[in-house]
């Protein structure tokens, strides 16, 4: 997946994510006593009410777990890239030492760093699928106060610092992927 695309994932899960705050509605109409306003001739409103908030809820949550399918095939396509690498690298472990592993060129990176760099994407994604799955397996519709702070902790789990290091890695590996 490039990182448009996955720029765009984050971005839509982000969103969704923040579709939770509807969780304030719930609450609100918590604080509501329907018996004391104009609207106690309704029967069954509030409960009308929750019911539609909690179905609105559960469509969220769904769509964000569509979305935690596509995070996870990212996931899966960098673990599989990275395993792919590394089975061709131990084939040819024999021919390769360790002044050719190690080497750098104005334009090509030691193997070793790229090697390397595969890797660090690969655990960088791999933990922000987990982080998120695990959070997402703590929320509940019926349960106000989590998804009150969920797109706060949501948040929290971003790491700009490790997003901006794989486009770093990216510009490294660029001269050397155009050469080739």
């Amino acid at each position: 997946m490039s990182k448009p695309a996955l720029l765009s994932l984050q971005q839509a899960l982000r969103k969704s994510f923040h579709s939770l705050e509807n969780s304030q509605d719930s609450r609100a109409l918590s604080n509501v006593q329907l018996s004391n306003t104009p609207l106690r001739d309704f029967p069954d409103l509030q409960e009308r009410l929750r019911f539609k908030l909690l179905q609105a809820t559960d469509t969220v949550l769904s769509k964000i777990n569509e979305k935690m399918s596509s995070l996870q095939s990212v996931r899966d396509s960098i673990s599989n890239q990275v395993s792919a690498v590394l089975q061709v690298y131990e084939q040819n472990t024999d021919s390769l030492d360790l002044l050719t592993m190690t080497e750098r060129l104005a334009i090509t990176p030691s193997l070793c760093d790229m090697l390397q760099w595969l890797q660090d994407a690969e655990c960088h994604y791999r933990q922000q699928f987990l982080r998120r799955k695990t959070l997402l397996q703590t929320l509940r519709a019926d349960d106000l106060s989590s998804l009150e702070s969920a797109p706060k902790r949501w948040k929290s789990l971003e790491s700009p610092s490790a997003e901006d290091c794989i486009t770093d890695t990216l510009c490294k590996v660029s001269f050397f992927v155009e050469s080739q």
